[in-house]
């Protein structure tokens, strides 16, 4: 009896954890596959070259991979093919283990993205936890035999119905945006006060006398003493943004960006473009002319690049450089619109859906 219970306390954690940790990443499958070229990309170089041919199957590998997260949690937890569960999630685990001690160990990709956006964790700490799933989840294997051999048909309807549920999100997500934001650039933020600290930064000097460490709060005027090393003491009030900025050959204009009314057409890459909304956009922008809203093209791209394509859209409007990665992490539609308001974020469109001048009007009138 106590063996049963146990074991169903350790398919509940472990299922729980899974079908949250697919939860999260269904809601963004494209930040998962952003991930997962990252990941690719350091594989080519430091293990085979064959993995560089993965990234083009980024987005479908990524969907795959988080609807199997979610269907294998649901079916531990309701005992559905419980055997072929526990080594689908030891093989799995395994993998994902050894993906977060590559990179913690060479500090080779910074955030596993194993919560997606929802919580961050560094490498060592993606890898400590999933250590604690390896060990769970061979204390499972070590006692299939005890986990139920049969599950009643409700069961495996409802990991069929979980399995479809998952996948059409996922896809919903990728055709449109994700249903819940967790990055720096959701709307309501206020982008250029996300790149202040939420408070002054406070450090703590390490010195060294006579071979003890010694630490202080204020750097001390003591010449004896030798500096080791200054930590900071309050890393939560760090800016949320880092990494902004827009450019062209005339200079920086980010203070322009979040000065007035502004419509950002963001591209993050000229090759893997979407024009199936373009015609849509060219609207926006012609519509937008002679209104208190200027649209603004900004793409990672070389200046070149970008006046050939507005020249080639007939787009009069101011155009600028950004970081790829930046782009990426500010909306996930390539192209997408971002609406700003004196540097606020007012609103957020995939390419699918494209507004039209007045819905964009209307969002500085609320």
């Amino acid at each position: 009896m106590f063996k049963q219970g146990f074991l169903w306390v350790i398919r509940f954690i472990v299922g729980g954890l899974f079908i949250f940790s697919g939860l999260i990443k269904v809601n963004d499958p494209v930040g998962t596959a952003i991930k997962l070229e990252e990941y690719f990309d350091v594989f080519s170089n430091d293990i085979a070259g064959f993995f560089i041919y993965l990234k083009p199957l980024a987005l479908e590998l990524g969907i795959f991979l988080v609807v199997v997260e979610v269907v294998l949690g649901v079916m531990l937890i309701l005992g559905v093919k419980s055997r072929f569960t526990v080594w689908a999630l030891g093989l799995m685990i395994l993998f994902f283990t050894f993906l977060t001690f590559y990179s913690a160990y060479f500090n080779k990709v910074t955030d596993c993205g194993c919560f997606g956006d929802a919580i961050k964790l560094t490498p060592w700490e993606s890898f400590y936890k999933d250590l604690i799933l390896l060990v769970l989840i061979s204390i499972l294997f070590l006692f299939q035999m005890d986990l139920p051999k049969t599950s009643p048909k409700w069961a495996r309807g409802v990991t069929v119905v979980a399995m479809v549920l998952s996948f059409v999100l996922a896809v919903l997500a990728v055709r449109n945006l994700p249903f819940i934001d967790f990055r720096a650039y959701k709307i309501g933020v206020n982008i250029p006060q996300n790149m202040q600290p939420s408070s002054p930064l406070q450090y703590s000097y390490v010195m060294k006398k006579d071979g003890e460490l010694l630490t202080f709060d204020q750097y001390p005027s003591d010449e004896s003493l030798e500096f080791i090393e200054m930590n900071l003491k309050n890393p939560d009030a760090l800016p949320k943004i880092s990494d902004f900025a827009v450019w062209n050959e005339e200079g920086d204009f980010s203070e322009e960006v979040f000065t007035g009314n502004k419509v950002l057409i963001l591209v993050s890459s000229m090759a893997k473009l979407s024009d199936s909304n373009l015609d849509k956009i060219d609207q926006l922008v012609k519509s937008l002319k002679g209104s208190p809203v200027q649209p603004v093209f900004v793409a990672a791209a070389s200046q070149e690049e970008i006046q050939s394509f507005t020249k080639s859209r007939g787009w009069d409007v101011l155009s600028l450089q950004a970081d790829a990665t930046v782009v990426k992490t500010i909306i996930r539609s390539n192209p997408g619109i971002l609406v700003l308001k004196n540097g606020e974020v007012l609103g957020k469109y995939h390419h699918n859906n494209t507004p039209e001048a007045i819905e964009v009007l209307d969002l500085y009138m609320k």
